[in-house]
């Protein structure tokens, strides 16, 4: 693609998703978008899921691409929502905490430079402190920390939560939430990724004794698959962990991720949910998979020397899988739909949100076209 192809096709892009999100603040001003699309449309609901926070996340991207005022007022609403959630307690048994107050608390104070959004990602942050396991230096996933069926439990997901405990180190100058994200990377390096750099889904350890147990699946095809959005989530989860922390090994296994990754892709450059299958196998693609993966290689690119010959690689990648998604995978003729990628898979497993649209993969999408619009400072 030339220089002027590309900017024209950004541009196209960029008026695409801006129409979605400004459209949807007629019916998301205080509900949230769900996970997953059902017949292609989402469906409001109140802020009660791990998702909760895509929606306001693309509302900041927004702003940031439009400089304007027009994604205001339902961003303070959506705001209200979230401290309220956060006073409540609802629906925060799980280490998605991170996810949650990212792209709510974070993204509004370093866009809006309000003090009380950073008041409430400490808070945040201190809720999700809760979930640290000091014996085995991790961060329990889902459920009440006494489940027997969840205690122990890691996800490779999780990466993507730490920079709330980064932040908040930084903010209050307290070492304890830093030293807690880098034990449970490190954990994550140690125990999640495989010697061959594919990764399990989730991994289990004895929180009493701090003992590894065993690597299982949550959404993959097998234990011992590798779940695509899950080596995605590795991909920009390590590299955000070496921004944070400046541990080189950290670098070095999101190279990894990714090469695997690349080597996975078919000819289209949109992975299937699980990279056990390729062209012909029949299996459903996951865009929003891919979405997160070209966020996580234009990250890792940005944090590579010029002198690296991935620098250049992981960008050009990233851009073909951008250009396949504008391509074929997003709904500019599906007018019927509100959301913005289609063929995204939640989890094929429970046949739950398969061929639909994900609010994760449209936020990424929209965070990816931000990267290559404009000079970003990411929420992360």
């Amino acid at each position: 693609m030339s220089d002027e192809k590309e900017m024209i096709w950004l541009k196209s892009e960029v008026d695409f998703v801006l129409e979605k999100i400004s459209e949807n603040q007629k019916v998301f001003k205080t509900m949230v978008i769900p996970a997953a699309s059902e017949n292609l449309v989402y469906q409001p609901e109140k802020n009660v899921d791990w998702t909760a926070s895509f929606w306001v996340g693309m509302l900041f991207l927004a702003k940031e691409l439009t400089d304007s005022t027009a994604f205001d007022e339902t961003i303070k609403m959506q705001m209200e929502s979230f401290q309220n959630r956060l006073d409540k307690k609802i629906e925060l048994e799980t280490h998605d905490i991170g996810f949650l107050y990212v792209l709510s608390a974070i993204a509004d104070y370093y866009v809006n430079k309000n003090e009380s959004s950073k008041k409430m990602a400490i808070q945040a942050a201190d809720l999700l402190m809760t979930r640290y396991s000091e014996k085995a230096q991790i961060i329990q996933a889902w459920g009440n920390l006494d489940d027997p069926a969840e205690r122990g439990r890691m996800i490779i997901d999780c990466l993507m939560n730490l920079p709330l405990l980064y932040f908040a180190s930084q903010v209050t100058g307290d070492e304890k939430y830093q030293l807690a994200a880098y034990a449970h990377a490190k954990q994550t390096q140690k125990y999640i990724v495989r010697p061959n750099f594919t990764t399990y889904h989730t991994y289990f350890f004895d929180t009493e004794t701090g003992a590894a147990i065993g690597g299982k699946t949550a959404q993959g095809y097998s234990d011992e698959s590798c779940w695509a959005r899950g080596q995605a989530w590795g991909i920009y989860g390590f590299t955000l962990s070496y921004l944070h922390t400046g541990d080189k090994s950290f670098i070095d296994t999101a190279k990894k991720l990714a090469d695997y990754f690349i080597s996975k892709l078919p000819a289209d450059k949109i992975c299937y949910w699980d990279l056990i299958f390729n062209d012909g196998s029949g299996q459903e693609r996951d865009s929003s998979a891919a979405a997160i993966a070209a966020c996580g290689l234009l990250e890792l690119s940005r944090q590579l020397p010029l002198s690296d010959r991935d620098h250049l690689r992981y960008e050009a990648v990233a851009l073909e899988i951008m250009a396949a998604l504008s391509k074929g995978y997003t709904t500019k003729n599906t007018p019927q739909s509100n959301g913005i990628l289609l063929e995204g898979v939640y989890d094929k497993n429970s046949n739950k949100g398969v061929k639909e649209c994900m609010s994760w993969g449209d936020y990424y999408y929209v965070e990816a076209l931000t990267r290559l619009t404009m000079t970003w400072y990411r929420y992360w």
